[in-house]
């Protein structure tokens, strides 16, 4: 009992965080495991193939919960997260970002081998001859509309914290969330109405596969953006300790400045 009296009050001479042992890496390991593995044994029709599925995918949800969690309560009520840890966190961001690019680096380049010298087995033309595209100038423009404006409002919302005017950043985040929402719903419109499908040879798969992955990261991003918004209300961030929810607004321009890409060269360009 001693002993532990005198490691509770143990002092470091530096500013990193060494953090305790926590059973949420190998976890979540495992549920990744099974999530993969019974997605492909689903759709290979093996029995018992969507039970793994959906235990990986649940397994998944908890670890980002709880790990996230704790990320929380080191960060507010532990007071771990010093300058030093906070380059930590925002250079890891940036290298995730940074991976993200090049994630959608691979979709754009499949689009472009396919679209600037479409093969004979497309007809020659970009886009197919028998593909009737998407209106640019209907849901793909509003769309577009609403993630530039989110874009807007967030740095709003960013601005509003420096300032140290909570108000001004609940409004800002309720108008991006909105926003985000409308981009979502009218995302999922488009697709329902869409005159092909992801089957429709090379122009289906690459525009399915960019579009639906950047829907994927809206959808992420609000996530995120949304327990940003939780935390302001609940006072966790100040002027100067905001690092979640910077983040967050970091992960949101990204998605903006990819959808641009999508826009100009998927929607506009491609149906010229």
């Amino acid at each position: 009992m001693y002993l532990y009296k005198s490691f509770t009050h143990l002092k470091t001479t530096h500013s990193y965080h060494l953090v305790d042992p926590s059973p949420w890496p190998i976890v979540a390991a495992f549920s990744a495991f099974m999530l993969t593995t019974g997605g492909v044994l689903y759709m290979q029709r093996f029995v018992g193939g969507w039970s793994l599925f959906l235990t990986g995918f649940v397994g998944l949800l908890y670890v980002m919960y709880t790990w996230w969690r704790d990320v929380i309560r080191e960060a507010t009520f532990e007071d771990t997260h010093t300058q030093v840890v906070q380059k930590g966190l925002r250079l890891g961001m940036i290298l995730f970002i940074v991976s993200e690019v090049m994630f959608f680096f691979a979709f754009f380049w499949a689009f472009f081998h396919s679209s600037i010298a479409p093969v004979y087995n497309v007809g020659g033309v970009w886009p197919p001859k028998a593909i009737t595209t998407i209106n640019t100038y209907t849901v793909p423009l509003t769309n577009t509309f609403f993630l530039l404006t989110s874009g807007a409002t967030v740095t709003w919302a960013h601005h509003a914290i420096l300032a140290r005017a909570k108000r001004h950043t609940i409004i800002a985040l309720i108008f991006t969330l909105v926003l985000a929402a409308l981009f979502t719903g009218l995302q999922g419109v488009e697709y329902f109405n869409a005159p092909f499908n992801i089957s429709d040879g090379v122009y289906g798969s690459c525009f399915y596969m960019a579009t639906g992955f950047h829907g994927f990261h809206v959808f992420v991003g609000t996530i995120a953006l949304f327990i940003s918004f939780v935390r302001v209300i609940l006072n966790h961030f100040t002027n100067k300790h905001h690092f979640g929810f910077e983040s967050a607004i970091w992960y949101w321009h990204f998605v903006d400045v990819v959808w641009l890409f999508l826009f100009v060269n998927v929607y506009w360009w491609s149906n010229k």
